[in-house]
């Protein structure tokens, strides 16, 4: 691939690494001097790990601050840890909150613009062109999903579709209708998508770019969505805590590796267990600092997202902000079963190289007596069997786990995110 020009914001996009470090300086002197002035709890964090505003010269430096995570977030619920007057507050979003007290993002009308800013790079950089029809089908409410991608597309000029999720057959008619060309979702929506196609027999002749995010997404199951879909599958990256989706950024057309939007945010890839930084190269912990964000900027959030620097060179698109590879896993979400520790994304790999397998399966950690074992049901085509299957997990995690293999189409679906892990606990004595 070649330079094709299509940038949202050209001047930015293909900054020299000197133009950007500089940048990244001054942004993070201002960032931290902004936090510590305008909330208690920052400052209070920063005396006690003994750095003030004053100690920040260069953006090297990120390191003498102390790191967050989402305790830091959920203890401050719902605005203590806003960095504005809630006056200056024009918008909130937040996580579903599955696994305790849900984490608020705050934003103000320049957070906003900020948001659109980074959601159109992404729709550019994926070969989106003003006028282009763009069907947006994540939720649109607390999620940040929907709302992203429609900031980003109105500042894109795109033709915008809000669709919301589900009511997959009126989406296809919208979007053969309407001749959509960009598609966006949740990535178990885009396998939803191209299952109910199958089965109605139709295609999308003008479809040709399909965005998704939210859930793991391991190279088969790209391969799978581009395949089924016939377009080209990009890989966007954003969180709650960075200020919601294509906030961190996406890959490019060459599909090497995640573009992170450095004039916007400091990267780091530490150690998950000592926090200390590795090399480029090195898998670890994405650790980012919010550089230009005004309601409720993170200062060293720790993702527990697993993923290490390809490169900080420019890349064949012409843009020169460093890549990372995708994400591995989350460290939260490993899977620790007869000793072995491995992640839901390796088993989907695995599953989507079997000929025949579906898209669709459950992996079913169970705890017997306070030992957990793994169970691993699967969609699959006439012909697949059990053993099969079983052949091919074990070479991946050197243990045999138990499943069944289920006609196309018989396990549970979700219009919205999938869940893929289920735990139950299973007692055998009295």
């Amino acid at each position: 691939m070649t330079k094709n020009g299509n940038y949202h914001n050209a001047v930015m996009e293909t900054a020299s690494r000197k133009e950007l470090l500089e940048l990244q300086s001054r942004r993070l002197r201002s960032i931290v001097k902004h936090v510590y002035q305008s909330n208690a709890s920052y400052r209070r964090l920063l005396d006690g790990h003994g750095v003030s505003p004053e100690d920040i010269k260069t953006s090297e430096d990120v390191v003498k601050l102390p790191m967050t995570n989402k305790d830091i977030l959920r203890e401050s619920y719902p605005l203590k840890l806003a960095c504005v007057p809630r006056s200056q507050i024009a918008e909130m979003h937040m996580s579903s909150g599955s696994t305790g007290t849900p984490v608020v993002m705050p934003y103000t009308r320049a957070d906003l613009d900020q948001w659109a800013e980074c959601m159109a790079r992404c729709y550019r950089m994926a070969g989106a062109m003003p006028g282009d029809a763009t069907q947006i089908t994540p939720l649109f409410g607390l999620f940040n999903g929907g709302f992203g991608m429609y900031h980003g597309a109105r500042a894109a000029g795109l033709f915008v579709i809000p669709a919301g999720p589900g009511n997959t057959a009126r989406q296809i008619r919208l979007a053969r209708d309407l001749k959509t060309r960009v598609f966006t979702a949740v990535v178990s929506y885009g396998i939803r998508l191209m299952e109910v196609l199958q089965e109605q027999k139709e295609t999308l002749p003008d479809l040709e770019i399909g965005i998704f995010g939210a859930e793991a997404f391991s190279e088969s199951m790209k391969k799978r969505i581009s395949k089924g879909l016939n377009i080209d599958v990009f890989d966007i990256y954003g969180m709650t805590e960075s200020g919601g989706v294509g906030t961190l950024g996406m890959d490019c057309q060459a599909h090497d590796g995640i573009h992170v939007w450095e004039d916007q945010y400091i990267l780091e890839i530490v150690d998950p267990e000592t926090g200390e930084p590795l090399d480029d190269g090195e898998e670890g912990e994405l650790v980012f600092t919010s550089l230009t964000r005004e309601a409720l900027p993170m200062i060293r959030f720790r993702t527990a997202d697993l993923t290490k620097i390809i490169s900080r060179e420019a890349c064949d698109c012409g843009r020169t902000h460093l890549r990372i590879a995708p994400i591995t896993g989350r460290r939260d979400d490993m899977l620790i079963v007869k000793g072995v520790n491995f992640f839901p994304k390796q088993i989907e790999q695995t599953l989507l190289g079997i000929t025949g397998i579906g898209s669709n399966y459950q992996i079913i950690v169970e705890e017997v007596d306070g030992v957990n074992d793994v169970r691993v049901n699967v969609e699959a085509e006439p012909g697949v069997t059990g053993y099969t299957v079983e052949k091919a997990l074990k070479e991946t995690l050197g243990f045999s786990p138990k499943g069944d293999v289920f006609p196309i189409g018989h396990l549970p679906r979700q219009e919205g995110k999938a869940q893929r892990v289920f735990h139950k606990k299973i007692q055998n004595g009295p």
